[in-house]
């Protein structure tokens, strides 16, 4: 089947689509797991007279600042007060998120769609032309068809601005991701014009994660290392977002019931790292050994929903993991397991996976 024809087969609403709601709110699609009646997404963007960003004479400012779960939990303070509808309690995951009904959505923008169309206009900002060809570039070099990548972010949206905004690509399927994953480490270089952080910007990178998550700088480093999805290019930063199609997720929302277990440190082997370039990102693992917390049997995964973590071990090294335990119950035929979780509300911002 073509890529056009699959996308348009009950697309629906994908990771890092955004939705503009009735009021003008910008929120991006987190993963691939949605009730019927709403879409799970973060808030972004919201119309303000002070906001940096611009579209059709509208100024926005971007709540969503730094991807951390303490900025979460800021937007959630906004919507409680003013818009609660937005909220929402999930039975299945058992915490309280944002997510978007179905008959609060204005418009819906899909990131392949937006770069079909600026590939044939004959109008378009220095911005726009960089990100085209980023992709271009890419799907040349990768040997992955330029049909298979989108913009998201702020592009996406036309409220970039020239001077400041970031490039943000998504790649779609599994085996395109993969295949896009293994060619980046001839991609870069000058023959190209991409390009990893390297001296100041990458101290300012590593600092910036120090910052805002429990790491050292030593973490850092070794985090980017395995980053093979953000760096520069022609000046301008850039993040690559591996996006499943629909029919490649094999489970649908409310077919597993998550109950938290508390807080727990643990190391542990990866057995399988396939699923670890999604959102979110999952590391099956063995030989667990808890080092804090409760100790218990059949943990089989370590999940992110944070993706400063994803891409960052292989099969058979080693992680330190630090996040929720939670039981995992599978609604379709009733079997248990236990799971990590890093990126929940209650971990405000306390968790980690990091190569040990």
């Amino acid at each position: 089947m073509k890529l056009a024809e699959r996308m348009n087969l009950e697309r629906g609403f994908l990771d890092r689509d955004f939705i503009e709601t009735i009021e003008g709110f910008m929120f991006c699609v987190v993963g691939p797991y949605h009730p019927d009646d709403r879409i799970i997404a973060y808030l972004k963007y919201v119309p303000s007279d002070e906001g940096l960003w611009e579209r059709k004479g509208q100024s926005f400012s971007r709540v969503m600042k730094t991807y951390t779960i303490p900025n979460l939990l800021e937007t959630f303070k906004m919507l409680e007060e003013k818009y609660p509808q937005y909220l929402f309690y999930s039975p299945y995951y058992n915490i309280k998120m944002t997510a978007v009904p179905l008959d609060c959505i204005a418009q819906h923008y899909k990131p392949e769609e937006k770069l079909t169309r600026l590939r044939s206009s004959k109008k378009v900002d220095l911005l726009q032309k960089k990100a085209i060809a980023l992709a271009e570039v890419l799907s040349e070099e990768s040997g992955v068809p330029i049909k298979n990548f989108g913009i998201t972010g702020s592009i996406l949206l036309d409220m970039h601005d020239v001077n400041f905004s970031d490039i943000d690509l998504t790649v779609y399927g599994s085996e395109e991701s993969w295949k896009l994953k293994g060619a980046t480490a001839e991609i870069y270089g000058s023959n190209t014009g991409i390009f990893r952080f390297e001296g100041e910007s990458l101290k300012a990178w590593c600092k910036s994660k120090v910052s805002r998550h429990p790491l050292e700088l030593g973490d850092a480093l070794k985090i980017y290392d395995r980053k093979w999805n953000i760096g520069v290019f022609k000046g301008t930063r850039f993040s690559i977002h591996p996006v499943k199609m629909r029919e490649e997720v094999n489970e649908k929302y409310g077919e597993k019931t998550f109950y938290p277990k508390g807080f727990v440190t643990i190391r542990a082997k990866v057995e399988d790292c396939s699923e670890s370039i999604f959102l979110p990102a999952i590391y099956k693992v063995s030989e667990v050994k808890f080092l804090e917390g409760k100790n218990v049997d059949s943990l089989l995964e370590v999940v992110s929903y944070e993706s400063l973590y994803d891409s960052l071990a292989e099969n058979g090294e080693e992680i330190i993991a630090r996040g929720k335990l939670e039981l995992v119950k599978d609604n379709r035929n009733g079997e248990e397991y236990y799971r990590i979780l890093i990126g929940s509300p209650e971990g405000k911002g306390r968790e980690f996976i990091k190569p040990a």
